[in-house]
């Protein structure tokens, strides 16, 4: 492709509004630009890498046997009502009404078109297992748009479902599906972990998230310094010994902590631990408040509450609803005295805080010496805080480590969930009818694209991997005036293109442009043609490593095929 008929509207500058690395790139370099928030057009250098990197999508799907079909990405209410999304999913879904008033969404995903299609044709075990995927637009109305293409409202996602008589078939095709998302990954030149994860509003269980190892991932990832174990935070289970310390309880007393709201304030004022505080948060668990109680030192892991209830969401109360219910705003609030009818949830570690502090329900007032049975009831203790650094790990094997990650895939077993609300089932070998188990398996196709980016750059540009550069051969004529270098550009465009993919950069710009947008751009290898055309020699330097190297006219094609197999 001659770069004068390309699209490829460099930036010199970086946008003010782009935060991150990948983001202020892929703007520079003219592969993206936004249409509004979260939403982007992706130029052609973009559609060239989503491309590579749907046909390694394509490849690892076919090996295992599933197959493509596209869905529709307007989808009517009456299959999310079925399911029960339809009011459980939230504010994320896109929600809209047709000139007849029936109300429809944008598909954030497609478990209920696809769970409907299947319980249309699918009435024998004859005809399981089945796994179908498709490579689509998706529509979330997100309440922060950020990072590019990291967190959009409207993205390109890979979805893949399965169908299956049984757990043996769900398993196996589970497994397979696990080996093709590390294969993907791996094949895009990504440094990822596999890990524990919680299914969210997808529902289900036995789930695991592919998170691409970044510093600027919105995931926290917890793993074992000692072994292969690793979970996104949300999952990570305490395995914790805990124990009491050996002191008298003193008798409760009730103090005046004016102005003094957090746990930093309440520990510089009183001259205390964090271990002796209670941080008492009131959560709503679908229609039901509970009360949560962590350590001080300690995080409520919100998700870790919602799955000891079995609730559908979580979410923190309203304050001016806190207030009602215990007489006290945040910053106040504790167990002594709490409301009956609520239910007071604890992690393990309040069990073996003695003489502990917390909130009174009363502003500006403290109790000390506060000891659960004598001076507060706990309904029921369980894992509720979220793993620390340096705490065992769960396998039991090392200690725990900190490290971010970006989400790129995540696959569920998600069992009867949809297809029991949707009544998909079939005929067993004895003619029995039973519910159909299902599976799921996302890829973020964008955000893989956008992944790439934040992995693969350097203070210049982009650095892409040879089998997803837009190009392979970057053809640089330094002066086209220069009827010698323009006819061996050429002559050396018109040979490069039967081996390779070539971008022939023939604008009239000054040389320093050219370097600097090739630069930008990223593509594995640039061929500079400049002062020695006559004697036809070129120049070729190595994107990745910088390495130069003069070569001969003759030679040009063989020493590009051993540079990028390489670099492959």
């Amino acid at each position: 492709m001659r770069q004068s008929k390309m699209f490829i509207p460099t930036l010199r500058d970086v946008p003010a509004d782009a935060e991150i690395k990948s983001h202020q790139l892929l703007l520079r370099a003219g592969y993206i630009r936004q249409v509004a928030s979260g939403v982007y057009t992706y130029l052609p250098l973009a559609r060239n890498v989503l491309h590579k990197i749907e046909t390694i999508i394509r490849e690892e799907m076919e090996a295992i046997g599933s197959m493509e079909l596209l869905m529709p990405a307007l989808q009517p209410a009456e299959l999310w009502q079925e399911s029960g999304r339809w009011y459980s999913y939230g504010p994320e879904l896109m929600r809209l009404k047709d000139r007849h008033e029936r109300d429809f969404a944008l598909g954030p995903t497609h478990e209920e078109v696809i769970t409907s299609l299947i319980r249309g044709e699918i009435k024998s075990y004859k005809r399981l297992p089945l796994s179908l995927y498709q490579i689509q637009t998706k529509f979330r109305d997100e309440k922060r748009p950020r990072f590019g293409l990291l967190r959009g409202r409207e993205f390109v996602m890979k979805d893949a479902y399965s169908f299956h008589a049984d757990q043996e078939s769900l398993d196996e095709t589970y497994n397979d599906m696990y080996r093709a998302y590390s294969n993907i990954f791996s094949r895009c030149k990504l440094d990822f972990r596999a890990v524990l994860a919680d299914s969210g509003a997808i529902g289900g269980k036995d789930t695991q998230e592919f998170m691409v190892l970044s510093e600027i991932g919105e995931d926290t990832i917890a793993y074992s310094d000692a072994s292969d174990y690793a979970a996104n935070i949300e999952m990570a289970e305490v395995k914790t010994v805990y124990t009491k310390p050996d002191k008298p309880e003193k008798p409760l007393e009730k103090i005046p902590t004016p102005g003094q709201k957090t746990i930093a304030q309440i520990v510089d004022f009183l001259k205390a631990d964090p271990v002796q505080c209670l941080k008492t948060l009131v959560l709503k668990a679908d229609d039901e408040y509970v009360i949560v109680l962590v350590r001080g030192d300690h995080e409520v892991n919100e998700i870790k509450v919602k799955n000891l209830l079995g609730a559908e969401t979580i979410e923190m109360a309203d304050p001016e609803i806190i207030k009602t219910l215990m007489g006290a705003d945040i910053g106040s609030l504790g167990p002594v005295g709490a409301p009956e009818n609520i239910r007071i949830l604890a992690d393990n570690a309040v069990q073996y805080v003695v003489n502990g502090i917390c909130g009174a329900n009363e502003n500006d007032y403290h109790y000390i010496n506060a000891n659960p049975g004598r001076d507060y009831r706990v309904d029921l203790y369980g894992d509720l805080r979220n793993i620390q650094e340096g705490d065992p790990s769960p396998d039991g094997k090392g200690t725990i480590r900190f490290a971010r990650g970006i989400e790129v895939g995540h696959i569920f077993k998600l069992g009867t969930k949809y297809s029991e609300a949707m009544h998909a089932a079939f005929l067993d070998e004895n003619g029995r009818e039973q519910v159909i188990l299902m599976g799921c398996y996302g890829i973020g196709v964008s955000r893989t694209l956008m992944a790439v980016c934040e992995q693969h750059n350097d203070d210049k540009g982009l650095v892409w991997p040879v089998n997803l550069a837009p190009f392979e051969v970057h053809l640089v004529p330094v002066n086209m005036k220069d009827e010698k270098q323009a006819g061996l550009t050429e002559k050396l465009y018109t040979e490069l293109q039967k081996q390779f993919t070539v971008l022939m950069d023939d604008r009239n710009e000054r040389p320093g442009v050219k370097f600097a947008d090739s630069d930008l751009i990223g593509l594995p290898t640039r061929v500079t043609v400049g002062k020695k055309a006559s004697e036809g020699i070129v120049e070729i330097k190595v994107r990745k490593t910088g390495e130069v190297l003069e070569v001969k006219q003759e030679d040009l094609s063989g020493t590009i095929a051993n540079i990028l197999a390489k670099l492959a």
